[in-house]
């Protein structure tokens, strides 16, 4: 019932994870025990991250993301391609879906700059953090609060550049890996150089 599908050649998915995008980079860090089934390709894809994929870039988009939900929780931003919800307007005075994943988006961006990996399921205390403001728990000025100081954390992280992760990711690495990946997929053996 809450599933989200969506498939992407593995062109624009890489050209997504290398630019930085939350979506695509959380299955990079998805925990071994729960992983139904995993290729050897999926496996090197896993591996190549931190090495080849991951860059500074982590954090402005984890930030751009982040003031996206910020701005729909306020009320404002797109509003015709994903509107509030009104029953969570109604009962708890704000949309707690959008301030949770500004949240998240936060806190995941700054361990992604600070740490070069994603924890999944997110660590304590910043889980219990997020599920509360989904749950309504706090208000929302509280909730607002949090949302800014988290984007405080990161925005910082992004000033003070990580020595863990490069200010690029290596696209002569990982070009390489896709054609070697496809050309084999295909049958052929012509890699390059």
């Amino acid at each position: 019932g809450d599933l989200d599908l969506t498939l992407y050649s593995l062109r624009k998915w890489m050209r997504l994870a290398t630019d930085g995008n939350p979506s695509v980079l959380q299955i990079l860090f998805s925990p071994q025990e729960l992983i139904l089934k995993e290729t050897p390709e999926a496996y090197n894809l896993r591996h190549l991250a931190t090495e080849y994929i991951l860059s500074q870039k982590v954090g402005a988009r984890h930030l751009g993301y982040l003031d996206g939900q910020r701005e729909r929780m306020v009320g404002g931003g797109s509003r015709s391609r994903v509107p509030n919800r009104s029953e969570l307007i109604e009962q708890f005075g704000y949309d707690t879906k959008y301030a949770s994943h500004a949240l998240r988006l936060g806190y995941q961006g700054y361990e992604l700059l600070t740490t070069g990996a994603l924890s999944l399921p997110m660590k304590e205390p910043f889980l219990r953090t997020c599920l509360m403001v989904k749950r309504g728990e706090v208000n929302f000025a509280v909730a607002l609060e949090m949302v800014d100081e988290a984007r405080e954390y990161l925005f910082e992280a992004i000033q003070a550049p990580s020595q863990l992760l490069p200010p690029e990711p290596n696209m002569e690495r990982v070009n390489y890996w896709m054609v070697k990946l496809t050309n084999a997929h295909w049958g052929y053996d012509y890699v390059g150089d």
